[in-house]
């Protein structure tokens, strides 16, 4: 069997493992989670590293002493899930720390995805002192409560040299392209804000065009405008929301990314500035901010086709106190949801590029 099927034949095997019987679904602080943490920690030994947990739940496999490389992605899911977005990256992490013997760390994150308590990224965080003590005391829809299920959190690791990871792309670009793998130059910084159109409400028989204060007409407009800029409104709510009444209100949510944080604020501000026929309530909702990769890990994957990453992932918390780079495999059938697929040629080539970078860092 070739390294890249075994990849893929593990990556079926852990799909097997679930808190659902009828789709995938596995979250942080789970039975499921643990068990597939059991499995992956086999596959560990095999390729000739030793494995652990941290106080948080993340599974850790070691070679060597001292500062290492760490490679890895995260071992959680989304609810009803597809069998790559994160496993992919942990199990090719493995298959290439055991063709290259080298010291290294490989890691299957606990919860990226964020699902269980609303925590994305908790895991990473927790390796990147980024915790926040006050997430104890979140607790899941069943009463949970967070800091239950975790150990004393330390401080930042301070022995990593650098991160890298591999994980599904995501999206259709690489598809488009007709590329298998793709380095990520960035992961896209995001501003989210919740936009209000207040107009004037009227009968719809009565008032004339000219004289209307449409809020959903002016909200139809910046819509558009959101869309040329290459943002997302994925919410609208209308009011009154009656057939015969002009709306009076219009309330939009904001998803706007780019891996450049100048640019991004400039869009912001465009369009938090355009004319409108109404009046326009703003209220910033969440600014996260862009991540670069490092360029000389990116070079070392041999690979030209570069593209940012839209999506968030652990290699935006592990670049706090690392060198980080990423690499995308193309993935058909989406994201995020059982359609996910990736072809073993696909899966062959991101494994000949992370073990060029292992030789060469």
């Amino acid at each position: 069997m070739s390294a890249a099927a075994r990849v893929l034949e593990r990556c079926d095997a852990l799909a097997q493992i679930s808190e659902e019987p009828t789709r995938l679904t596995r979250r942080f602080g789970t039975p499921a989670m643990k068990e597939a943490n059991g499995l992956v920690a086999g596959w560990m030994r095999e390729a000739g590293l030793e494995p652990r947990e941290d106080p948080l739940g993340n599974l850790i496999g070691r070679r060597g002493d001292g500062p290492v490389l760490m490679l890895g992605s995260h071992l959680d899911t989304v609810v009803d899930a597809g069998r790559y977005d994160g496993p992919l990256g942990v199990l090719v992490a493995i298959e290439a720390a055991a063709r290259v013997q080298r010291p290294l760390e490989v890691v299957g994150f606990a919860d990226e995805e964020g699902c269980r308590f609303g925590t994305a990224y908790l895991g990473s965080s927790a390796m990147t002192g980024r915790f926040e003590p006050s997430w104890r005391e979140l607790r899941d829809d069943e009463g949970v409560r967070l800091g239950d299920l975790v150990g004393e959190v330390g401080p930042a690791r301070d022995d990593v040299l650098g991160y890298v990871e591999v994980h599904i792309e995501q999206g259709p670009v690489l598809e488009r392209l007709g590329e298998p793998v793709g380095v990520v130059t960035a992961i896209n910084g995001q501003s989210h804000a919740e936009v209000t159109f207040v107009g004037e409400a009227g009968h719809a028989g009565t008032v004339p065009i000219e004289d209307r204060r449409d809020a959903l007409v002016a909200a139809a407009e910046w819509v558009l405008a959101v869309e040329a800029a290459g943002g997302t409104v994925g919410r609208l709510e209308v009011e009154p929301g009656v057939r015969n009444v002009i709306p009076g209100r219009v309330t939009a949510t904001l998803d706007l990314r780019h891996p450049d944080d100048a640019t991004r604020a400039a869009t912001i501000e465009e369009l938090r500035r355009r004319p409108s026929r109404v009046d326009l309530e703003w209220r910033d909702t969440g600014d996260v901010p862009a991540v670069a990769m490092d360029e000389r890990l990116t070079a070392a994957f041999g690979v030209t086709t570069r593209l940012p990453s839209g999506a968030g992932h652990d290699a935006a918390m592990m670049a706090h106190i690392a060198p980080t780079a990423m690499l995308f495999v193309r993935s058909r059938g989406g994201s995020h949801n059982p359609a996910e697929s990736v072809d073993e040629a696909d899966v062959a080539v991101a494994l000949d590029a992370l073990e060029r970078l292992l030789h060469a860092v």
